[in-house]
């Protein structure tokens, strides 16, 4: 039998941890708020709002990334994928997490040939400059990734890429070195590939792009380089079945939006740390940290009542980060809240030698594993916080794998909807980017743009 993540929560309560929620709270108004939070979650699936919720079942989109990403994966050499936010987040996270951090340093022996994956989500040039400079153009594949198709950070990229390969390739065989994943019907990709023949992705229309990485968002770039995708959906799906009951006790996803939720507003806790103690789930946290933000972080609530809320998602890595944050975390004003990712078997076993018996300050490493170092310093670190009044919980993952992965991701998923539903806020929108794009698009000279007029810089505060 899969094993499943565990989330243990004993440090967020009164019988662990000093100022926790007590049992009672709990049990009662906690339990009967998530009643509530679950309703709508339910009500809103059933309209047809929160399709990330079927992704896990949508055997046909399996059926055809895995087509073409077989196809794909057999002529290329490498694949860029361009998209930013979720569009690119979303495909890093399982990248880093299922291929590990030096997948592109392999030999095409080590990577059983299967083509390097490179994920550009911002129009630094420089960036951008420096990888064309190290692909070649007719061994590489283009999968651009924008719902609307006029994400002006990704489609600059796309036009870059574009010219890239036209300078380099008949003119016949341009299209074979794009690949589009964007709405099934509507946008600006949808009409080019449509007019020239490219192939095509489609992003589901009830599917916000920070939802989207277990659609083909995140599939295809995952599948090209030889991803079991069934593992991740079956993982996800298992996740949501868990996560079907209105009891909270047996929903980790509502008792993890439950306790951080009641830690923002009733305990004044509105920083949530996520501290995964693997490198291959760092990007995990930063993929959280946007999900969370950008659903939570509203102004305006479903009342029409205009309140600044939300909580504020840190990323963090241990256990580098308790040489950078744990002083903070230990020590600082008591508004973290820390949630750890342990993982039972970190994948490799690397031995520390006993060497210099008569150096105390080394020889007690002798005989365990890095490991055991790195689950001993998460433990000490959760205990440390656990003994200073700081509220910490951790979820465990048996490994990282595939189904594992895929709980995890629907996992925080479900948690976010749940949480804005306690929050009284619509998780699936952003308006809070809206004023920086329109403002963009009039600066760059977009057609039916308004160009806003920018104040000069004052001289007075200028040094």
């Amino acid at each position: 039998m899969t094993e499943r993540i565990r989330f243990d929560f004993g440090n967020l309560m009164a019988s662990g941890v000093e100022g926790g929620v007590d049992a009672s709270v709990l049990e009662g108004a906690l339990a009967d708020g998530f009643r509530d939070a679950h309703a709508s979650v339910v009500a809103r699936h059933k309209r047809g709002d929160l399709g990330f919720l079927d992704l896990p079942y949508a055997a046909e989109t399996l059926s055809r990334v895995t087509e073409l990403a077989d196809g794909f994966a057999q002529w290329f050499e490498d694949v860029v994928v361009l998209g930013i936010g979720g569009s690119g987040l979303g495909a890093t996270a399982l990248k880093e997490a299922l291929l590990g951090p030096f997948w592109n340093a392999m030999t095409d022996e080590e990577r059983d040939h299967f083509p390097r994956l490179h994920v550009v989500d911002n129009p630094d040039p420089h960036t951008f400059r420096m990888l064309l400079d190290r692909l070649e153009p007719g061994r590489t594949l283009f999968n651009v990734v924008s719902k609307s198709g006029a994400t002006a950070e990704t489609m600059s990229q796309y036009l870059v890429a574009r010219a890239w390969i036209e300078g380099a390739v008949d003119d016949d065989k341009v299209r074979g070195h794009f690949l589009f994943t964007t709405d099934p019907a509507d946008g600006v990709l949808r009409q080019i590939g449509d007019a020239e023949g490219m192939p095509m992705l489609p992003v589901p229309p009830n599917v916000g792009g920070r939802f989207s990485v277990l659609s083909p968002v995140g599939l295809f770039p995952a599948a090209v380089c030889g991803v079991a995708l069934d593992e991740i959906l079956a993982g996800a799906g298992d996740m949501e079945q868990r996560c079907q009951t209105d009891e909270i006790a047996e929903n980790p996803a509502g008792a993890l939006a439950a306790l951080l939720h009641y830690a923002d507003t009733t305990d004044g806790r509105p920083i949530h740390v996520l501290m995964p103690y693997a490198d291959r789930l760092r990007p995990v946290a930063l993929w959280f940290q946007q999900l969370w933000a950008e659903s939570l972080g509203k102004a305006v609530l479903l009342s029409g009542e205009e309140r600044a809320t939300g909580p504020t998602p840190l990323a963090a890595l241990g256990a580098t980060d308790q040489h950078s944050l744990l002083q903070l975390l230990m020590e600082g004003p008591q508004d973290k809240v820390v949630l750890f990712v342990d993982v039972d078997d970190p994948g490799a076993q690397v031995d520390i030698p006993s060497r210099h018996p008569g150096i105390p300050a080394l020889a007690y490493l002798g005989g365990h594993s890095m490991g055991d170092l790195l689950n001993t310093e998460r433990a000490a670190t959760a205990e440390a916080l656990r003994r200073g009044g700081r509220p910490n919980a951790t979820l465990h993952l048996p490994r990282i794998g595939a189904h594992e992965l895929g709980q995890l991701l629907m996992l925080f998923q479900i948690a976010t909807v749940y949480a804005g539903a306690m929050y009284g806020v619509d998780p699936l929108n952003q308006p809070g980017v809206e004023l920086s794009k329109r403002l963009t698009y009039g600066l760059m000279g977009r057609e039916g743009s308004e160009v806003p007029e920018m104040p000069e810089p004052d001289p007075r505060w200028v040094l």
